[in-house]
């Protein structure tokens, strides 16, 4: 049985689970050098994808539309060639507590002329769906709980065991976009208007609360105004919790909220404002879901998937796994709406057999593009031993190889490499790509050999947990060092068949350290690199290497074209 699912809004992707496995998924951003967070405006998008693998759309057996905002169901305004329509969707949240699984039957998705029925399932739906069924509890048969926290929502705990999953609690009444609004009113992102919203906000002040330091006194001030605002028994709060499904009355609360801190917080400085307010919610994170779990036993395992927008905290997500309170906590790459496609595929799996696990890998994004490199470019083969010696003479390097990584996290897929042993390379490689100062730059690493330069230094092959790098190895590697001693780590493991495996393997022999610098290659605002040509079209690295061949710049003036085709490795 094939399964498309589609997400039409912000972080637009269409993807294919056939009989069990995910075929690909492909994110718009990651298309074309689009803009990141792109939308599907257009289904002729759907048909292009299921194109290039070989697909009509007669090939899918079930179509299946992500749900959206709406307490009783969504509308989209899209396009199907010139045509414009209007397709009805499943509400942002489930309508009732047992209604996870609730989904709304749709008709007149026109693709390449013809009209298919299709369902759409809510949004949180496949949140949970996707998180749990790419699990390892899914594989081995254990329960597991479901955090699902999104901008929109408050944070909702899901129990998933066998072919069932109910709704929990919701653990607090906090929205998740509550995070970036404080960059509304302090730090580097301040602004006058309440209006306009950046995506990319909430990863940007991750990094920057290392400047500062928590005060006491700040989160005690966060405190009070959460229980006038949001918690307590209080006209203000009473009315904020009452519009929860009013996307625009509970961001306007959440304004508010900000604007009264402003006020009492006038005398601290915005980046020790932001620790505290990041801690701040931390605590109340593993407080409330310890109180969820207090009075409540589970037979078996206690285990966690983390989804939803705020999955993608790495200190949050550290903090529920340090608390004591689970056995094994998981993260996908794709906890956010990058992941919704996915999800919505999911959900119809899990309606039809249950919670089963999906086979999957995380390269399972768009293929290289061929593309007409510019004039000044040179091509010649490049083997991995010879690209390790590049990157050991402290070169950067444009990496890409195979198909694309799912989710907003460079991975080894269309990343920048670089040697993490100069204090230098951390702003330069911030320099190139118009990014602040206080920006940290990953680290990629051998799995054995991670415990020994990052503690915990676990495995962590998604970049979703956070490690502080060991003293002793802090001058070593200093470009992968955040400003609070902390390293946003990804782990591979040395028998991996990617090729970024034998890059560091190669890079290890050669040098005695385990780690590059791992950062993403795209312009500025987009997503990754579709080809090696948009990479030399880029121009701000002076190497790339690329299946196999390394392209450098020569500053020639000849006009000849290099033609580049690739496919996945």
């Amino acid at each position: 049985m094939r399964v498309c699912g589609i997400k039409l809004t912000h972080d637009g992707a269409i993807a294919l689970v056939e009989n069990g496995k995910l075929v690909f998924c492909v994110e718009q951003e990651k298309r074309d050098n689009n803009t990141r967070y792109q939308t599907i405006d257009n289904l002729d998008a759907v048909v292009a994808v299921l194109a290039e693998h070989g697909l009509n759309v007669r090939d899918i057996d079930q179509f299946v539309i992500d749900g959206w905002d709406g307490e009783v169901e969504s509308q989209f305004q899209v396009l199907s060639g010139v045509t414009p329509l209007t397709l009805r969707g499943a509400p942002y949240v489930e309508r009732h507590d047992e209604g996870l699984l609730d989904s709304l039957d749709g008709s007149g998705l026109t693709l390449d002329g013809r009209v298919f029925p299709y369902r759409s399932y809510p949004h949180v739906t496949g949140h949970v769906a996707s998180a749990y069924c790419t699990s390892p509890f899914a594989k081995s048969g254990q329960p597991a709980f479901c955090l699902v926290w999104d901008g929109c929502i408050f944070p909702r705990l899901y129990y998933v065991e066998g072919k069932t999953a109910r709704f929990f609690k919701a653990l607090f009444p906090m929205i998740g976009q509550t995070y970036a609004a404080a960059g509304h009113y302090f730090g580097p992102y301040k602004q006058a208007s309440r209006g306009g919203w950046d995506l990319g906000v909430a990863g940007k002040l991750m990094a920057y609360i290392a400047l500062g330091s928590v005060d006491e006194r700040i989160v005690a001030v966060f405190q009070k105004l959460y229980e006038e605002h949001f918690a307590g028994d209080t006209d203000l709060a009473r009315t904020y919790r009452a519009n929860i499904n009013d996307a625009e009355a509970s961001l306007a609360a959440v304004h508010e909220f900000f604007a009264a801190s402003a006020l009492l917080l006038t005398a601290a400085s915005p980046e020790d404002v932001l620790a505290s307010f990041h801690l701040f919610i931390e605590r109340l994170v593993v407080k409330e879901m310890a109180i969820a779990l207090q009075h409540h036993s589970f037979p078996g395992s206690r285990n966690l998937c983390i989804a939803g927008g705020c999955g993608l905290n790495i200190k949050w997500n550290s903090a529920l796994r340090e608390a004591g309170l689970f056995d094994a906590v998981w993260v996908p790459p794709f906890p956010n709406d990058s992941g919704s496609a996915i999800g919505a595929a999911c959900a119809e799996i899990v309606a039809q057999e249950g919670f089963v696990p999906l086979e999957w890998s995380v390269y399972s994004g768009p293929s290289l593009q061929a593309g007409n490199v510019p004039a000044g470019w040179d091509a010649t083969p490049c083997s991995i031993p010879e690209l390790a010696a590049i990157l050991a003479s402290n070169k950067p390097v444009v990496f890409l190889s195979g198909r694309a990584e799912l989710g907003p996290r460079a991975l080894g897929g269309r990343s920048i490499l670089a040697a993490a042993t100069s204090p230098d390379m951390k702003d330069y490689l911030n320099d190139i790509k118009f990014r602040e100062h206080f920006r940290p730059v990953a680290p990629i690493c051998l799995e054995d050999r991670a415990p020994d330069i990052f503690s915990p230094g676990t495995p962590d092959p998604y970049m979703l947990f956070d490690h502080q790098t060991r003293p002793e190895w802090r001058d070593k590697v200093p470009a992968v060092v955040h400003l609070d001693g902390s390293a946003r780590l990804q782990t591979i493991s040395r028998s991996s068949h990617h090729k970024v495996a034998e890059v560091l393997v190669e890079y290890e022999k050669l040098t005695g350290i385990p780690l590059l610098c791992n950062t993403s290659a795209n312009y500025h605002g987009r997503g990754f690199f579709p080809s090696a040509a948009a990479a030399c079209e880029w121009g701000r690295v002076e190497h790339i290497w690329c299946d196999g061949m390394l392209f450098r710049q020569t500053h020639s003036t000849e006009q000849s074209l290099v033609d580049t085709t690739f496919t996945a490795s």
